[in-house]
């Protein structure tokens, strides 16, 4: 996967677009589109002590998660990213999807505060890379400069 591209799309797509929703919405469609072997892209937003579901590209999913449990919980409660090989060895998983077999989720920030999280899953095992980890962590620092743009 070409990150560099795909960042560079990000910053077109959200460029003087001054609307979260909007934003979120164009970064999981592109994810979507671009990434292969995946079968959800999108974003939980953090309401009080849960991860709220926002926009997405994928089967429906969980509504409701809260902090510290499965694999997104986690990772806002950490405020690090998690990336899981294999999550039905994750402690606490929570199966949206029973397709899903691999993911990771990377934490998202506004204003220097935990906005909610970006969530990938993978029907393959052991989906993602270190390589894929630090390009989608480069792509959450492009949306977080969209979203602290305004």
């Amino acid at each position: 996967m070409d990150y560099k591209l795909l960042n560079s799309q990000l910053a077109s797509l959200t460029e003087g677009v001054e609307n979260t929703v909007t934003n979120l919405a164009n970064a999981a469609a592109l994810l979507w589109y671009s990434l292969e072997n995946i079968n959800w892209a999108g974003f939980y937003i953090l309401k009080g002590s849960e991860l709220l579901l926002g926009p997405f590209q994928g089967k429906p999913a969980c509504v409701k998660i809260p902090l510290g449990r499965g694999v997104c919980g986690t990772a806002a409660a950490e405020k690090r990213t998690q990336r899981v090989d294999n999550v039905h060895e994750f402690k606490g998983h929570i199966a949206c999807d029973s397709a899903s077999n691999s993911e990771i989720v990377i934490p998202v920030y506004k204003s220097g505060e935990l906005f909610g999280v970006l969530d990938i899953d993978s029907p393959e095992f052991c989906r993602f890379s270190k390589a894929d980890e630090e390009g989608l962590n480069e792509f959450v620092k492009v949306l977080e400069g969209a979203l602290n743009a305004f």
